[in-house]
């Protein structure tokens, strides 16, 4: 025997000296098939608008269906950070897409690979990465388009990512003549529209031609679980197939709807491995499980200790019952930057109910955001909108949000009826907002500061900052929620708080009176202070925003101005997420830039580039 793969063979039996496995099993295989942008709704498996997928099927039949599992985050990078870190990314830093800045990781705490590969596992990814953190050394033994466990020692346990790709946004991106030139294989059921969605034949094709992908994409799937098969590995491994987010239809990724974050989970358990899952195999779960949650259910599948800077806890394996299962009702999601659109978005779901809290409701869900309009569903439900065609229903995505969303998801499985506002379900809203609130403040959320204070301040090691200032975020989130009683209520306090020596308690405070709105126009003069003389540009600019939004002066001067005083990028990309807002359909101020007056830094910056770019060739 070669010394390699003796020294290989005394690891193994150390492993099981040391009883991190089953008596006389070697640690499991384990296997995650992830594909891209597409939430449970697509697969007849999980819903009755879904498409057959025959492979995903098998593997369920030999293993367990997770009913309620959820991405945390509804766009890949911030997914994908989430998933490798086992963490929470508002509380990491690691909650903007694209990321401007990459943070590390928290208190020593290593991408979750890590620890398997230090336990003797091969960890090869195929291929998509895209963290939002800082790679420690150490993760992958390979992480390319052409990676593979065939690399690995003769006996040698493996974790590997197959990333399938034929699911992503992108594949509709397709042009009014394919449209006319392509026939969908989908069955009839597959062109239903959502109710939200208007029900032209665009939508209705877009709907079919999807769930075309879907099915190519569970082809894919069988495709690695044959090859799986051809080196007898099926007894010996543990297959995860997965969603990476929710998606792709307009209003989909991006959003903390149940489409955006509500993805198909099923394991396929080998036969040796069963009785340490403890679930019976066929079985479907209605247990809540998490990104958070995978990272350490890998690694308590292979008998290593999850790290306790971890926010996930493991829902398969050794200390992990069907009956602890069913009692996890609860899941946490957010939303922030997406590419160049800015927004924050917080949401909880426990049992049947849904909460959103949307801190910035007028930024509401349609506002411009390039790379989801070259959809031309997108583009045809602008211009319905703009047509006043639509619905209130259909109309929603394009106007202003409330600032709290309840929904009853087993009567309202498409978020269209708020309850918030109902007294009936006033008990429930009370419960969710204190649930989320002691979140956000737990973590705590670092976005209660602007991305641009967090990239100069926080993000040599976020987490730390976060503990530093859990009081002062504290202030903001009680700052942010007066927004949420009457306002005759609150006038003192937001008076007081937009009067403030901290920065960012101003801050909130001019969201405050801009959700409020007209209402809030007895504090005109202090908000007309801010626009002009505050210490902080974003300040100036939401000051000014108000004014648009309530028709209470012209923010066009105000906001140009700010924007050519930055010389931050992320700064400038937040103003001039106000400046799309003012210009958009409902507002229509007009903005004529002058790029030359923008700083240099600011302009190399990909995503204000995009801005640049709409602005260049929208001007009304």
């Amino acid at each position: 025997m070669k010394l390699g793969s003796l020294v290989f063979f005394l690891f193994i039996l150390v492993l099981f000296s040391c009883g991190r496995q089953e008596a006389g099993l070697p640690p499991p295989n384990i296997v995650w098939i992830t594909s891209e942008d597409n939430s449970k709704h697509y697969l007849e498996l999980f819903d009755e608008d879904g498409v057959e997928t025959p492979n995903i099927e098998m593997l369920a039949e030999e293993g367990v269906i997770f009913r309620h599992a959820f991405s945390n985050a509804p766009v890949c990078s911030v997914a994908r950070s989430t998933l490798i870190s086992g963490t929470y990314s508002p509380r990491t830093g690691a909650q903007f897409h694209r990321k401007i800045s990459k943070v590390p990781l928290p208190d020593s705490l290593n991408m979750f690979p890590a620890y398997l590969k230090e336990a003797g596992y091969y960890t090869a990814n195929n291929s998509k990465e895209d963290y939002n953190f800082i790679k420690n050394e150490g993760v992958w033994d390979e992480s390319s388009k052409t990676a593979t466990y065939r690399n690995r020692r003769t006996g040698q346990p493996f974790f590997y990512v197959h990333n399938l790709g034929v699911s992503h946004e992108s594949g509709l991106h397709f042009t009014a003549e394919q449209m006319d030139t392509t026939t969908t294989g989908s069955p009839a059921k597959a062109s239903k529209v959502f109710p939200n969605h208007p029900e032209t034949e665009l939508f209705k094709f877009t709907n079919s031609f999807y769930r075309d992908k879907i099915q190519e994409m569970d082809r894919q799937v069988g495709a690695v679980v044959s090859q799986l098969k051809e080196d007898n590995l099926l007894d010996s491994t543990i297959i995860f197939y997965f969603g990476d987010h929710g998606g792709v239809l307009p209003g989909s990724k991006g959003y903390l709807y149940e489409t955006g974050v509500h993805i198909p989970l099923v394991v396929y358990i080998p036969t040796a491995y069963r009785e340490s899952v403890s679930l019976p195999i066929g079985s479907s779960q209605d247990g809540f499980v998490s990104f958070i949650d995978f990272g350490p259910t890998v690694l308590n599948l292979a008998g290593i200790q999850v790290p306790d800077q971890m926010d996930g806890i493991p829902f398969l394996g050794a200390g992990v019952s069907a009956e602890q299962l069913s009692h996890r009702q609860l899941t946490f999601s957010y939303a922030d930057r997406f590419d160049e659109k800015y927004d924050m978005v917080r949401a909880v779901r426990k049992g049947k109910f849904k909460y959103i809290r949307n801190y910035q409701p007028f930024n509401f869900d349609g506002l411009m955001n390039n790379y989801r309009y070259k959809m031309l569903a997108y583009q045809q439900w602008d211009s319905l909108y703009r047509a006043d065609a639509l619905n209130p229903v259909q109309s929603a995505f394009f106007e202003t949000k409330p600032p709290e969303m309840l929904y009853d998801l087993d009567q309202d499985p498409h978020e269209t009826n708020n309850l918030a506002t109902s007294l009936e379900y006033q008990n429930q809203l009370s419960d969710m907002r204190e649930q989320l609130d002691q979140w956000v403040k737990g973590m705590p959320d670092l976005s209660f500061y602007p991305e641009h204070f967090l990239i100069e301040n926080a993000f040599e090691n976020p987490v730390a900052f976060g503990r530093a200032h859990q009081n002062d975020i504290a202030k903001y989130i009680r700052t942010s929620n007066l927004a949420l009683s009457p306002f005759k209520e609150v006038r003192k306090e937001l008076r007081e708080s937009l009067s403030s020596q901290d920065p960012w308690e101003r801050y909130w405070a001019l969201i405050g009176c801009s959700t409020f709105g007209v209402e809030a126009g007895e504090l005109l003069p202090y908000i007309e202070k801010a626009s002009l003389e505050d210490s902080e540009l974003i300040n100036r600019a939401r000051a000014a925003e108000y004014l648009g939004l309530t028709g209470q002066g012209n923010p066009v001067a105000v906001i140009t101005e700010a924007l050519y005083a930055s010389e931050q990028p992320a700064e400038a990309l937040l103003i001039l997420n106000s400046i799309i807002l003012m210009q958009s359909a409902n507002y229509q101020f007009r903005f004529q830039l002058e790029p030359e007056k923008i700083a240099t830094l600011v302009k190399e910056n990909a995503e204000v580039q995009r801005r640049l770019e709409f602005l260049a060739a929208n001007i009304l």
